[in-house]
């Protein structure tokens, strides 16, 4: 190899370690792969930016606009009515599952989860059923439903860019349709029979009232008059009698040391953990108020026109890593934070000093008038709120009919599918199915960033020769085992790849990887290209995987283990169904 194949090598190598560490975002490492292409004159200017010029990227984009369309309308309120009717958990599953997987064939599926996670917790609190045992089933149902069809993820579109730009013909709209359908049968058998007995069943995640979710953390400062003074919080009993936990006792800029003994003194901030509740009556008893930071008064709770809201911060949001003080709901949405909940973590610190991660929680007093602006925030999902009746906008109808011309126009190849998709949107607009604004902001930019900047990736590969020199490496060990044993290789590869660096980063090295093995043993390439899209759009080891698993991970409250414990089997049992399909529906 020439020291440009060695660079790209590093360069790939970085990158590897940056995105499974976490530590730098997706859409960055991507940035930074893109601008050390273009600075070690490994690639072009033109070459380096070509991944943002790219139909995938355009469609993707596009994808968003026409899903969020759909969700502001309230399409599919109509499904959602016919779900709180049910109330046998194992049928609220099923029903679920189906639904999800069929609607995110043609619905980006992250606004599908979105707009039925409110609904499933909704319907779960009121019944008494374990929401825990429903989520992640959806959301899994969610990928199952998106690799039926060309347009149903991003990693299909990828997929069928990088083979065209590789001079093969293009995927049709449902070529993917039978493969996608046996898989998702087989997938909700699955979750049905086997996955349900290894869900976890935790009634501390749920809605325990129509506006509760769980255990919050809120900031309370002692009043002159309040009674706790110079006694200390274990003299106190606030987690025998109240069932509330001080994280951290505040005076003044200090954190003060044992905070279970510490006395307390007027102006302390008690950093208190327990439902809301019992930290409102806490607040009335012991005379104190939450932070003045958070501009707070007793007449607010007094207001008849007040709706407590839990929020949560989507993934992709433009919220996440700014603090509370940064944001200011105040002044945004004339809305008061009163408290939050990370799921796994415990909060020792300020609430305004935190940085909001994906699936933070939320909980909100503000004006009901204000509730409809919170809900069209592409990067807010409203989990519940008291007194709130959404009703199905008039253009929903609208909506769907745009989305399924869009299909339509696209399946007929009466136009591109970058062409439909973004004329779909002008139709959404012009209808007025969504607005300017809510368009811009339900397109998740990181996705559109990462997507754009980590392409030219895969063209440095081949350029520079290493996708060759690999592929030739793999060939060596596993070719002589014949086409079946690399399809395999390739499917495991996808797989684990993903569920460490994301499906667009892991179809990007394995599209040129599949491409190059299949001209080493003298086959068809088409087999092994979908064997990547497939192993890339079914992620459910870990909860940070796809999307859709890390929003239901907080709602739901799993733990990382529970998503590996009923995640790999599926992909096990995926991976046999890929081998079994794939040669006979695209042979060798």
């Amino acid at each position: 190899m020439d020291i440009q194949a060695w660079a790209t090598v590093a360069i790939l190598l970085a990158a590897v370690v940056l995105f499974v560490s976490e530590r730098v975002r997706m859409d960055v490492v991507a940035l930074l792969v893109l601008v050390a292409l273009a600075a070690l004159r490994i690639l072009t200017p033109t070459q380096a930016l070509s991944g943002f010029s790219n139909e995938t990227t355009l469609t993707v984009a596009a994808m968003f606009v026409l899903g969020a369309g759909v969700q502001h309308t309230g399409a599919l309120q109509p499904l959602g009515r016919l779900l709180e009717r049910i109330r046998q958990p194992w049928l609220l599953t099923l029903s679920v599952m189906m639904v999800v997987a069929v609607l995110s064939a043609f619905i980006n599926n992250t606004a599908m989860v979105a707009v039925f996670l409110p609904l499933i917790l909704a319907v779960c609190a009121r019944n008494g059923m374990s929401a825990s045992r429903v989520l992640m089933p959806m959301a899994f149902a969610s990928q199952m439903g998106g690799v039926a069809t060309l347009i149903g993820t991003s990693s299909n579109l990828l997929v069928d860019t990088l083979a065209q730009q590789r001079g093969m013909r293009p995927f049709g709209m449902f070529e993917f349709s039978l493969l996608g359908a046996v898989s998702t049968a087989v997938g909700i058998a699955y979750m049905m029979l086997v996955g349900r007995w290894l869900l976890p069943a935790r009634r501390d995640a749920e809605l325990t009232q129509a506006w509760q979710l769980g255990k919050y953390i809120t900031e309370l400062r002692v009043m002159p008059d309040s009674p706790l003074i110079g006694h200390s919080v274990a003299e106190a009993k606030l987690a025998e009698d109240h069932g509330i936990f001080v994280l951290e006792l505040l005076r003044g800029d200090a954190h003060m040391g044992s905070p279970r003994a510490q006395p307390i003194a007027a102006g302390d901030i008690l950093l208190a953990r327990g439902d809301w509740g019992a930290l409102d009556l806490l607040r009335e008893r012991q005379r104190l108020e939450l932070e003045p930071e958070f501009q707070l008064h007793d007449s607010d709770f007094g207001k008849g026109e007040g709706v407590l809201a839990e929020v949560m911060i989507a993934p992709g949001s433009r919220l996440i890593g700014q603090t509370l003080a940064e944001l200011d709901f105040r002044w945004s949405y004339n809305a008061t934070v009163l408290a939050m909940h990370r799921r796994g973590q415990v909060l020792r610190e300020q609430l305004r000093e935190v940085r909001l991660n994906p699936g933070d929680v939320l909980l909100l007093l503000l004006p009901a008038t204000e509730l409809v602006v919170i809900r069209k925030h592409s990067g807010l999902i409203v989990l519940s709120e008291r007194e709130h009746a959404a009703a199905a906008h008039q253009r929903a109808p609208l909506a769907l009919g745009i989305v399924l011309a869009v299909v339509v126009v696209a399946a007929l190849n009466w136009l591109p599918i970058m062409i439909a998709a973004l004329l779909g949107c002008l139709l959404m607009g012009a209808t007025r199915c969504i607005d300017t604004t809510t368009a811009y902001e339900a397109v998740d930019w990181k996705v559109i960033v990462l997507l754009g900047a980590i392409m030219p990736l895969g063209l440095a590969l081949d350029h520079t020769g290493v996708t060759r020199l690999f592929a030739g490496a793999v060939l060596g060990t596993i070719g002589h085992y014949g086409p079946w044993a690399m399809l395999l290789t390739v499917y495991l590869m996808t797989a684990l790849l993903t569920e460490m660096m994301g499906h667009i980063a892991s179809v990007v090295l394995m599209v040129s990887v599949a491409v190059s093995t299949a001209a080493g043993m003298h086959v068809d390439a088409r087999p092994f290209l979908v064997a990547v899209a497939f192993a890339a759009s079914t992620s459910f080891a870990t909860p940070v995987g796809y999307q859709t698993n890390t929003m239901v991970c907080s709602a739901g409250g799993y733990r990382f283990t529970d998503f590996a414990k009923v995640g790999i089997p599926l992909i096990l049992l995926f991976c046999a169904i890929a081998m079994l399909l794939i040669p006979r529906l695209w042979p060798f």
